[in-house]
């Protein structure tokens, strides 16, 4: 029985693993992919950043909550 218990952990801790890696690395790209169209936007057109850096800002601050779900998620298992 010592056996089949130590399986179930390692499952598991391999579930844990996946989990927060997948819910960094998703949310992360986002951040990235936001940021990134946000500054070609304020390139192409520099009057527009105050209207572009708020929304920005809040996409961004929406893909890093992911994360934390995430997080709490793994916490949970």
């Amino acid at each position: 029985m010592k056996h089949l218990s130590m399986d179930a952990e390692a499952v598991r801790i391999f579930t844990k693993g996946i989990t927060i890696a997948i819910g960094g690395m998703f949310p992360a790209w986002a951040v990235g992919n936001i940021v990134g169209k946000a500054m070609e936007a304020i390139g192409r057109n520099p009057e527009a950043s105050d209207k572009i850096f708020v929304p920005m800002l809040l996409g961004a601050a929406f893909a890093e909550a992911i994360a934390i779900y995430a997080l709490v998620v793994v916490f949970v298992l």
